[in-house]
């Protein structure tokens, strides 16, 4: 399960670095990086659309099959997330007495 979580959060990161590269509708990779024009060169004549497009969908479904997955596992054999803690132990000492505000008459 270790491992499982390992590539969950990796997923996540690779997610939110591919979001955070897309660039808005008018602009492209090129020019989010001062230059123009060099995406075709590098992404095609498309640009970045495309491939972006694509690695995001992957990514996001492979996110959320790790997480239902991890969340079935998880569930499967505890029916209360409070089940597994310790109560804590009461002590025998007298709680101390706190003192009070005279009151103005």
């Amino acid at each position: 399960m270790s491992a499982l979580l390992v590539v969950h959060i990796v997923v996540c990161i690779l997610l939110i670095i591919i979001v955070l590269l897309q660039a808005s509708s008018g602009m492209d990779l090129g020019s989010a990086f001062g230059s123009s024009g060099t995406s075709d060169s590098f992404f095609g004549s498309k640009g970045t659309s495309g491939f972006f497009v694509k690695v995001t969908s992957v990514l996001a479904a492979v996110f959320m099959v790790i997480s239902l997955f991890m969340s079935y596992n998880l569930s499967k054999g505890k029916k209360s997330v409070v089940e597994g803690m310790k109560t804590p132990v009461k002590s025998s000492q007298q709680q101390p007495v706190i003192p009070t505000l005279p009151t103005k008459k």
